[in-house]
Formats: structure tokens, sequence, C-alpha cells
């Protein structure tokens, strides 16, 4: 495919989990395309349970309705807000001083065999943890199903990604973009400023309001739309780095919302899959050639956390 997409396609993932030989080979080619070309899909019949996440949306809108000396609890500075709360405006885009105009809850593998160990659970609502974890299992899940997808894109083993990303750094992030009517606000400061996700995918489940937008090529920024119960999946900067660019990390910010509607409240729940800390990033035979020699150097998946955690503003120099 030699020009980029004019739209983010929706994928049918139920095709390449329990289709025929050639609905999956069909549906491995669309979503490799897609993110060469512009680095999104949505995905539909993905299987994730829509009453649990109703459930943990419910749980999340009563932590983030708490007062913030009550959340500030749960935040943890030496865990470099990889998980339990992280504050309003302490985290911004790479390259930027302005904090977004938000808020997040970081919860991890619940037999997490990374860095950052066990998860901080907020007490006032005992629910939480189980529609968190369960939730984080499933998207978990479906992450690997469709890193399948993409290893087979790649011509690589199907379980290429397994052993390098289940019980690793994987993070759900439930975010609260608060009302902003009556802040004395940077006039730059936006929901979540331009930036590219740090891990290998990020899935999205249906957010409360629209504000997503992507950078095409050509400079134009567009809306991401989606049914509520389709999953939004992108690249991020790992991928990218892994596959020397042949799949693509998209800018992607959260706009604020128009005038009539800056005292509402968004939420959003983002899955961003990582791989193991030990994981070796450095750029794959398969994807480096004459028309495209290396780009990056070699580094590791904790290495590349590190870094781009101090560069985001939540670790400290």
């Amino acid at each position: 495919m030699s020009s980029e997409l004019s739209k983010v396609p929706t994928l049918d993932l139920n095709k390449f989990n329990n289709g025929n030989l050639d609905e999956q080979k069909q549906f491995v080619s669309e979503i490799g395309n897609s993110f060469n070309q512009i680095g999104f899909a949505i995905i539909k019949n993905h299987g994730l349970d829509s009453s649990l996440v109703s459930n943990l949306y419910d749980q999340i809108k009563n932590f983030f309705y708490l007062r913030d000396d009550i959340k500030k609890q749960y935040e943890i500075p030496e865990k470099n807000g990889q998980r339990g709360y992280v504050g309003k405006g302490k985290e911004h885009a790479k390259g930027s001083k302005v904090g977004d105009l938000k808020e997040f809850y970081h919860v991890g593998h619940p037999d997490s065999q990374g860095d950052y160990g066990e998860n901080v659970w907020p007490k006032e609502f005992p629910l939480f943890e189980k529609f968190a974890t369960k939730t984080y299992l499933e998207l978990e899940s479906i992450g690997l199903n469709v890193l399948k997808s993409i290893a087979l894109y790649l011509n690589l083993d199907k379980k290429y990604f397994e052993n390098k990303v289940r019980g690793g750094e994987s993070i759900m992030r439930a975010i609260h973009y608060f009302p902003i009517h009556n802040l004395n606000i940077d006039k730059n400061a936006v929901r979540a400023g331009a930036h590219g996700d740090i891990n290998f995918i990020t899935i999205l489940m249906g957010a409360s309001a629209k504000g997503l937008e992507i950078l095409t090529r050509n400079n134009k920024w567009i809306p991401i739309e989606s049914e509520e119960d389709h999953l939004v999946i992108n690249v991020g900067d790992m991928l990218e780095r892994l596959t020397n660019n042949k799949l693509k990390s998209t800018i992607h910010r959260v706009v604020n919302p128009e005038k009539k509607l800056l005292h509402t409240s968004r939420f959003s729940i983002p899955f961003f899959l990582h791989p193991r800390p030990d994981m070796d990033l450095s750029c794959l035979e398969n994807c480096i050639d004459k028309d495209n020699p290396k780009q990056y150097t070699d580094i590791d998946a904790r290495g590349f956390l590190e870094e781009r955690l101090k560069e985001i503003g939540l670790k400290s120099k």
C-alpha cells in the first residue's frame, strides 16, 4: 500500500481468532497495512465483556470524584507514577513543559514480574480491585492476540511476543480529564498534549466523550470516532523502534472540549501493552535493508521506559 489510508479502518478480530485461513491472512494484512500507514486501527468483535467495562467505569468515576487530599493518599512518587494515583498536571508530553489537564490511576499486572511491584488499591471502593484486575487480564489477552497478528505480518513466529510481554510492565490507566471552566490554566494547556505512546500497542476502551485526534502524514489533525463497544488500537514508540519504523507510532492528542462543555468531565481507560523490562528493543533484522537502514541505537525496554518517564515528568532526573 503506497499512500496513507484516508481514515482509520475497523477490523474484525474474530476473523483472526476464529476464522478460516484466508480470513486470518486477510486480518493480518489489513492490520499490518493500517499500522504501517496510519498507526491506528479500530477493532470489533474482540470479546471484552461490556458489563465489566461499565462496572469499571463506575468505580473510576467514584474514585476521581473524591476530594484531592483523599486521592493523594494513593500517590507513590518512588514508583514513578507506574502504580496508583498521579495528580493533576503532573504528566506532560515529551518536549513540553505544560502539564496535561488530567489526573489518572495506574494498575499493573496482578502478578507483576516487572520492576514496579504490587498494585495500590483505594480502600474507599472495595470493588475497584475486582473489576480493574479482571479488565486488565482481559485486555492483556486481547493485546497478545493482536500482537500475534503483528508477528505474522512481520514474518516472525506467531508467538514471538508472548513470553516477552505477558506479566511484564503493561499498564492500565484510568484517566479523568477534569472540568476546566473555573480554572486559571496555561493558554497552551490541553487535556493531553501531542505525543506518541511509549509502549508496543495501546488499547483504548470507549471514552466517555469525544476529543481524541491523530496527526496525519500531511500534517492534519483528524478525529478518531468509533462505536462504544469497539476498541481503538495504536502502535507505540517501542514497536516503531523494534520494527525500524515499519510500523508507525502516530502522534495523537486529546483536545479541550468546546466552550459550552468546559464544565464537564471526560473519562478514558487506555491499556498500554509493554514488554518485560529486559527485552531487547534492537531493530529486527528483517526490518533492516538497503532502502531502510537501521534507524536506532540498541536499548532494552527498561532503559527506554526509564528515559521516557524522565522526559514526561514522572521520574526525577
